[in-house]
């Protein structure tokens, strides 16, 4: 009797072993699920970024308001016979801009081209 009810439960672990631990296991499983809602919520993100650039490819297409912007903001353009004011903030003034080039003094034309 003893030997049958060990043969009965090797025989229900190594059914339960698939279950645990193989292929299809719950972890297994659960881990994949964990995959799939991380490249849901990527593809999410994607999927705004491509539907705000397919916007803008539409404006930049239709009218020339997009384009106008766009040359104004990015490329500093200004229409023809308008007047250009830049506003500066005076507590910016006493600091350096780092952006902005040194710039150097202009070299004399008496001293030899081999001094520059």
């Amino acid at each position: 009797m003893k030997a049958l009810t060990l043969i009965f439960v090797i025989l229900i672990a190594l059914l339960q072993y698939p279950l645990w631990l193989g292929k299809g296991s719950w972890l297994w499983v659960w881990n994949l699920s964990q995959q799939i809602e991380q490249e849901k919520e990527s593809n999410d993100k994607l999927k705004s970024r491509n539907d705000s650039m397919d916007a803008e490819v539409h404006d930049l297409k239709q009218g020339y308001a997009a384009i106008e912007e766009r040359a104004r903001s990015e490329l500093g353009m200004v229409k023809q016979d308008e007047v250009f004011y830049q506003l500066v903030d005076e507590n910016n003034l006493a600091k350096p801009n780092p952006v902005a080039p040194s710039i150097q003094p202009p070299i004399k034309p008496s001293e030899p081209a081999a001094k520059r």
